[in-house]
C-alpha cells in the first residue's frame, strides 16, 4: 500500500501545483472545446494563479515518493465572489493527479479541509462542481455536501454550488 504525507502548502510549492493542477484537471481536455480547454490550461498555467491562492487560503497537499500529488484549497468567509456568499468559506481546485484517483486522496484532502473550517469557526463551505467531475461530486456528497443550485455554464459545461453546514 503506497504511503502518502499530508501537510500544509507553502509558497515554495507553487511550481509542484501547477503541475497537480495539470495532471488532475488535464483528464478533461478531450471532454472540453479546444477554445475552453485552452482557457483552464491558461488559470492552471498562470503565474499568479497559485501564489493567489496560497496567500488567501489555506491549502493541503498530499505528497508520495513522486512528490505532491493532490492538493485542496480552503478559502476563508470574507471572500465573496460571483458565486460565493460572503460568509462562505469555500473550497477551490481539489485536484489529483490522475495516477493516484480512486486512492482516498481526494477524500482526505477533502475532510482536511473541513475540520481545519471547524477549527477555525467557518459557519459554511461552499464549493461548485461541474458534469466532468462525478468522482468529485460523489466525494463531496458521501461527506455531507448538498446540492443547492445549478450555476451559470463555465467552459461550455454545467456546473452546481454545493453547501455544507458546519
Amino acid at each position: 500500500m503506497p504511503k502518502y504525507t499530508y501537510r500544509t502548502a507553502t509558497s515554495s510549492d507553487s511550481e509542484k501545483l501547477i503541475e497537480v493542477g495539470l495532471k488532475s484537471f488535464g483528464q478533461m481536455k478531450d471532454q472540453l472545446t479546444d477554445s475552453n480547454w485552452k482557457r483552464l490550461e491558461a488559470y492552471l498555467t498562470a503565474e499568479n494563479t497559485y501564489p493567489d491562492l496560497l496567500n488567501k487560503s489555506t491549502c493541503f497537499v498530499c505528497e508520495h515518493h513522486d512528490g505532491i500529488v493532490g492538493m485542496a484549497f480552503l478559502i476563508p468567509s470574507g471572500n465573496p465572489t460571483d458565486i460565493f456568499d460572503e460568509n462562505w468559506s469555500y473550497l477551490r481546485m481539489v485536484g489529483v493527479n490522475i495516477e493516484y484517483a480512486g486512492a482516498g486522496i481526494g477524500t482526505a484532502l477533502t475532510r482536511m479541509c473541513i475540520d481545519h473550517a471547524i477549527k477555525t469557526n467557518e459557519q459554511t463551505i461552499a464549493l461548485h462542481t461541474s458534469e466532468l467531475m462525478n468522482a468529485a461530486r460523489y466525494i463531496y456528497e458521501k461527506l455531507g455536501f448538498k446540492k443547492i443550485r445549478e450555476l451559470d455554464a463555465r467552459f461550455g459545461k454545467r456546473y452546481w454550488l454545493y453547501l455544507l453546514e458546519l
